[in-house]
């Protein structure tokens, strides 16, 4: 079980700033003043690594994300093209003038070409990319949903060694007159091979398969990086030789460019390091920008007469394009986040920032585990454990999850208010007088026992219900001893059962006695299950488990999983110990800010009850959150602390309901407006809700449930 910890990829970040550089290289030949062959070395053979790289990451990070549910991966896809096409889309209507320019709009222009420029080959040269990543993205989920991973492979392979022809290879095509009349007609339709259709896939397939096969393998660093100088050296070898026998068309498709990948990408991610979206971003600004840059220049050397200079001597005009390209690309995105507010939480004194893509993956994670047939109900009550209702379930409508649970229909109506979609089981009682709100707001009601089923029947008005069974939980729920009352719960006219439920009291213990218990309860909704059937009533939809039941009994087969606080990548205690493992990543950070800075002098009393008192000469930092905020009054009684500058720091005095102390002595560099992190990562370092929780002797479900409305939520997708 891995909770509370994010997978680093510290190692592609990094390499994507070198891969934007190589392609630039690629486009404006350094060496080529100095040595035509150490120029062709270079930019044919070697960086011909940049693009792949790029299209692995994407099947890396792309693939992993689907499963067995069609609706939920063609949504997935329909984002993802979304996002790049308006990619594509800004970066044609930035290089326009540059078309106008090189004259693309001639009398040769037809709809034709339009048309073939904008599926395949770019509308200017190097944003062939995006429409190759997009369609090899297409071609890929189509493969790799219906197939097994290796055929998939196979038949990526395959049209990957028929573009090899139209390629590096186009002199062996040629030698026969069929397969060269073969590869003049797709040449028609796109000018290389080099696209989404034969190029791409493979690559992308092949970011996904590694992604699901480092799941359950440890491997050593040696064997790949052995392999990559192995077959990198067969690349550039193979390179030289097709060169030197003119058999090429284009020099983007080798052999050895297939296993050179595969151990490139494999030793990236020994390359541990820190995520680092913002070079994510940097990379892809350059890779757009550099063409831009590359007509600069050349216009400022015909300008100044420096032609000879900035042009001509290719090192010196590599150098100048990558620098300027960097240049502008830092400018535009401080620009762009400047547009967008800049940091979303500038002058807020607390807040919680919630990383929704980490949400994304937790749900990935859960629906690995469940049973094939078994749909994720998640539970939002309590603001979502605190995270945001509506907005977490808004987020969760956009891939695929449709099935929800709150705790009172006010929580209910709140979400449907705010445009979520899909089913809300309302999991608490509600007074049977607001009927009318249950049927106009669309929510599902649970049915506690069949004296509160005949009054919500007796106000015919027709509401969705599931029937809750006790089956040992002590709460809500007619006994499931009661076999007849629970039969005449599904047989009011006025109340359409919808499905049928019970809850684990003990299933996050792994304790024989407790386990015993679990097993009695399902055991009991299961002969209730029986006899209702043999009294040929449908129970409908089954749920029983929640977080803990579905990481501890995975191989109970129901209808829905209720998930709560897995879903926000926490387990309730420290410690906990589970039967599945999973990978769950946090999505809640807790923040706020040093407002003042003073020092105290020993022997000097701090805060309420001089619950604190100086040992010697000290400076402390007062923070503006409080137990008025949701953080435990206990806090500071316990030896908790916070982060500061990615140290820990302890919280001393006693909590106050807008302010706290932290003891910041011997750091000189803590000032007024710093970031304090309470839950979450600074730095290298990080405090899990769950060691808060420890150290506060409750469980996570209440300390981020308890997070007050003044604790802004800030969210980052």
């Amino acid at each position: 079980m891995n909770v509370g910890s994010e997978k680093q990829y510290g190692g592609l970040d990094q390499f994507r700033i070198i891969a934007a550089i190589l392609v630039i290289a690629v486009h404006t030949s350094p060496l080529l003043s100095i040595n035509e062959w150490a120029d062709f070395t270079l930019t044919r053979t070697i960086a011909r690594v940049a693009v792949p790289f790029f299209f692995m990451c994407t099947g890396f990070f792309f693939l992993q994300k689907l499963g067995t549910d069609r609706t939920r991966n063609a949504y997935l896809l329909k984002q993802f093209l979304w996002k790049v096409g308006k990619l594509y889309l800004l970066s044609i209507l930035l290089y326009l003038p540059v078309n106008v320019y090189a004259g693309y709009f001639t009398d040769q222009l037809t709809v034709f070409s339009v048309v073939k420029d904008l599926l395949f080959n770019g509308t200017l040269y190097h944003l062939w990319y995006f429409p190759g990543i997009m369609l090899g993205v297409c071609i890929s989920t189509f493969l790799y949903t219906r197939l097994s991973a290796w055929k998939t492979f196979w038949v990526t392979m395959l049209l990957y060694g028929i573009g090899l022809l139209g390629d590096s290879y186009f002199g062996f095509a040629q030698m026969n007159p069929y397969v060269d009349s073969f590869y003049q007609s797709m040449f028609t339709l796109f000018d290389y091979t080099r696209n989404g259709i034969f190029f791409a896939p493979v690559f992308v397939v092949m970011g996904g398969m590694i992604a699901n096969t480092r799941r359950r393998k440890k491997k050593k660093v040696a064997p790949y990086a052995i392999g990559f100088v192995l077959f990198g050296s067969m690349l550039v070898i193979e390179g030289l030789l097709l060169h030197a026998f003119q058999l090429q068309r284009h020099d983007s498709m080798y052999i050895f460019l297939i296993p050179c990948m595969y151990f490139l990408f494999q030793l990236l991610l020994f390359w541990k390091g820190r995520n680092r979206p913002a070079l994510r971003k940097l990379s892809l600004y350059v890779y757009v920008i550099h063409p831009l840059c590359i007509v600069l220049i050349r216009a400022a050397a015909k300008v100044t007469g420096l032609t000879w200079l900035l042009v001509e001597n290719s090192l010196v005009h590599f150098t100048l394009v990558t620098v300027l390209s960097f240049v502008l690309s830092v400018m535009a995105m401080k620009v762009i986040q400047r547009f967008r507010g800049g940091k979303p939480d500038q002058t807020g004194r607390a807040w919680a920032d919630i990383h929704l893509p980490h949400l994304q993956h937790n749900v990935r994670e859960i629906q690995r585990v469940l049973p094939k047939e078994c749909a994720v109900m998640a539970v939002v009550k309590t603001q979502a454990y605190g995270h945001g209702g509506w907005q977490v379930a808004r987020y969760l409508n956009k891939f695929g999850i449709d099935h929800f649970a709150v705790a009172t229909i006010d929580e209910g109506i709140e979400l449907r208010k705010k445009g979520v979609k899909g089913e809300i089981l309302v999991l608490g009682y509600t007074d049977e007088r607001r009927i009318r709100q249950i049927a106009r707001f669309k929510l599902t009601q649970t049915v506690v026992d069949d004296e509160y089923a005949q009054k919500l029947n007796s106000y015919n008005v027709k509401i969705s219900v599931h029937i809750k069974i006790d089956t040992g939980m002590g709460r809500l729920g007619e006994s499931w001893e009661h076999t007849e009352k629970i039969a005449a719960m599904y047989r009011y006219k006025n109340l359409q059962v919808c499905g049928t439920f019970t809850h684990l009291s003990v299933a996050d213990s792994l304790e024989a006695s407790d386990i015993e218990y679990t097993k009695n309860q399902v055991a009991r909704f299961q002969k209730v299950i029986e006899q209702l059937k043999e009294k040929g009533i449908d129970p409908q939809k089954l749920h029983v488990q929640s977080s803990y039941g579905v990481l501890n009994y995975g191989e109970l087969q129901y209808d829905y999983a209720r998930i709560g606080i897995a879903l926000y990548g926490m387990l309730s205690k420290q410690g906990d110990k589970v039967k599945t493992s999973v990978d769950l990543r946090p999505v809640l950070s807790l923040k706020a800010r040093i407002v003042q800075v003073k020092q105290v002098e020993r022997g000097s009393a701090v805060g309420y009850g001089r619950a604190y008192t100086a040992q010697q000469d000290s400076k402390i930092a007062i923070v503006s959150i409080g137990y008025a905020d949701g953080v435990p009054r206990m806090l500071s009684q316990t030896g908790t602390t916070c982060l500061i500058k990615g140290k820990r720091r302890p919280i001393i005095g006693s909590v106050c309901m807008d302010q706290l102390i932290v003891d910041i002595t011997d750091m000189e560099e803590a000032q007024r407006g710093d970031v304090v992190t309470f839950i979450g990562r600074d730095q290298e370092e990080g405090i899990t809700a769950e060691e808060m929780a420890l150290s506060c002797k409750t469980i996570t479900n209440e300390l981020v449930s308890r997070l007050g409305e003044r604790v802004k939520r800030v969210y980052h997708d």
